[in-house]
This record gives C-alpha cells, structure tokens and sequence, in this order.
C-alpha cells in the first residue's frame, strides 16, 4: 500500500527466497507448506492498455509432503512466512478444499501470505489472485483498476475455472468444498462472490451527503488526483461501460462460504442483496479501523445477511491485517507496519488464523 509498495513489489523476479531453512511440521502446523506462482490469464476480458488478456498471476500455497524443507520468505517490506517454492504436493487426503484469497487495494498475495500459509499448512489449497491495476505486484497500478473493483469477483471466479482445469491442481481440489477470503476492497469481493451486489446511484447518493467518508474518496494507496479521478468518470468510455454493469451478481454458485476482514463498501451494496445471501459469512473488523469503518461496513453487512457472524477485535486498526514488516518495512512505510500500543501484529494474525480455521472447519466439511 502506498507508492513504495507498488514500486518495490514489481514481479516475480523480486521474490526471493531467504537461505535460513525452517522446521516444516510444528503442532500448531501439522504440514509443511508448498508454493507455487501461476500466471492465468482471462482471455474475455483486456488488460487496462487495451493490448493484451486480463492477467491473472496467482499464488498457490498447498500442503506439502511430509519431511519438506521451507526456506523463509520475505517479499520486499513484507515477512511473507516461510514455504517450499514447488514442493511436491501432500498425495492424502486425494481432495482439497480450496480458499480463495482476494488482498486491499494496492495489495498483493504476499501481504496475506499469513492467512494462506497456515490455511494451507492445515490442509486448504489456497490461490491468491494480484487483482490487476490494483495490485503492487505489477510495476504500475491504474486509476480505472481502483474504480472498477468490481471486476475483483469475476477474478476469483475465473481462478476457480483455472485451478480446476488445471494439470496438477485440478484432481486434486474437492469442487464440493470452495470457499473465499479477503481483506478491505478483497472483504467486499469475498461477499461479492457469494451474492453481495453494489448500486453506483446508492453510492453517489451515499457520498452525497459524506463526502469525506473512505468509502467516498480514493484510498491512501491510490496516488492519483482527485482532478485525474474525474477526468477518468467523464472521458474514459471503457470505465463508463463497466459503471453501466456495476449492479450486475458476481456471485460464483460453487464458492460454499465468505470470510471477510475488514470489508468496505458497506453503504454501496444494496440490502436485498445482501438478504439474499445464502452462504455462511464471518467478518472480522478492528474496533479502530479508520479505512473500513465498522459503523459504515461490517456492522452493515452483519446486520443484513442472515446467520453471518461478527467479532469485533478492540483497538485493532486497518493495516494490522497485513503480512508482518521486515526491519526495512518498518523504516520505510511505518504508516503500514506500525500497530497502537496493545496490539502484537503476529498474535493478532494467530487469533484470526483459528478463527478462520474454526469457520471453515465447520462449513467445509
């Protein structure tokens, strides 16, 4: 997030790998982790110059083999856990449930390496999508990418299509047990992909009144211009087109479950959408969140979707959700890696961690 992300987390050949060697299988990690990075592509829908398919680079994490060897892996500010790149997939149980992972904006599958790596390691695969324009994992991010996030959910549901047709991961993922999990702008698409649906006029009438509200104005990641942002709304036809399909469902009738932390755009989506969700939620939200208010977000989505469940988690702001810093992180973007006084980031990460793994326990059966 911030500019210094997007431009330290450019691409593949940025992450590497430390040499420190870690112990694969712990109690509280009953596998060792494998990873792999995958560049899908969605071929109906152009990339944001207009010259090529939609990328769609994902990061696979998986159970390993017993006795794999993980190496740490730090990715630019980030401590992205530790893994094996490639390892050999665990052969039993034959079927996987799979999560989907969808990261904030300006984000990356690094920064929620935290979630899918121990989801992974208590026998989930899990596939994070670099939402495209909208992530610092690509070189540049673009302003249409934070203005049509829409387009997040129809990634995740391509991603499913990939991973199930693809030729290791493929026989090995349980069709019957798919869930998703996302974080701010990654929490909206989760509920997104189970029936949450916007209204482009309800957030203008929304913003009308609370101009100032984060909901209402580009986020702290998106170094654009306000002046930019309305030349964009009124001269660039393509965002003009996705507007006009905005109210569309994204919803993906084979995702079983939607774990959200800290969604946004709870005053954007309209309430019979979100009554008409039939899947199990769970949000999570800090108390003190100043980007994904809970007044204006979770509490909404709470209150609107039948048998969802919520916790809020005292004195925890925006960014204590994201990866852990490297001591270089901490130094260079403290608005990021910095928590209020209380709050262990790494204790914080294993209390959602077993929330999580208790909600999909019991929805993935």
């Amino acid at each position: 997030m911030i500019s210094i992300i997007r431009n330290l987390i450019m691409s593949a050949s940025l992450l590497a790998l430390a040499n420190c060697a870690v112990s694969a299988e712990t109690a509280d990690r009953p596998h060792p982790v494998g990873m792999q990075m995958l560049q899908y592509e969605d071929a109906s829908r152009l990339d944001w110059t207009a010259s090529k398919p939609r990328p769609l680079a994902t990061t696979i994490w998986y159970p390993a083999q017993a006795g794999t060897v993980e190496k740490e892996w730090n990715v630019s500010i980030f401590k992205a856990g530790s893994n094996a790149m490639g390892a050999v997939m665990s052969s039993t149980p034959q079927k996987l449930p799979l999560i989907l992972l969808s990261h904030g904006t300006g984000g990356s599958a690094a920064s929620m390496a935290w979630l899918a790596e121990s989801l992974a390691a208590h026998g989930y695969i899990v596939a994070a999508v670099n939402h495209h324009g909208n992530t610092g994992y690509e070189e540049k991010t673009r302003l249409e990418a934070f203005v049509v996030w829409w387009d997040r959910p129809r990634d995740i549901s391509i991603v499913i299509d990939r991973l199930l047709a693809d030729p290791v991961f493929g026989s090995r993922i349980d069709a019957q047990r798919i869930a998703v999990a996302g974080f701010s702008i990654g929490g909206y698409t989760a509920l997104a992909s189970v029936g949450a649906r916007i209204s482009y006029a309800q957030w203008e009438e929304f913003c009308g009144k609370h101009a100032s509200n984060p909901n209402c104005v580009l986020p702290p990641e998106a170094k654009f211009s306000q002046a930019e942002l309305q030349t964009l709304l009124k001269e660039n036809q393509r965002v003009k087109d996705a507007i006009a399909v905005s109210g569309a469902s994204y919803s993906d009738a084979r995702i079983r479950a939607a774990y959200s932390i800290a969604p946004v755009m709870g005053r954007v989506v309209t309430k019979d959408s979100m009554q008409n969700i039939k899947a199990p939620v769970r949000i999570v939200v800090g108390a003190d969140d100043d980007q994904a208010i809970p007044e204006f977000n979770a509490r909404i989505y709470a209150a609107n979707i039948a048998g969802s469940t919520m916790q809020i988690l005292p004195a925890v702001t925006h960014y204590g959700f994201l990866a852990e810093c490297t001591a270089f992180g901490k130094m260079a973007v403290p608005q990021i890696c910095a928590d209020p006084a209380g709050v262990d980031r790494r204790a914080l990460h294993q209390q959602v961690v077993a929330d999580a793994l208790k909600f999909f326990a019991v929805h993935l059966r």
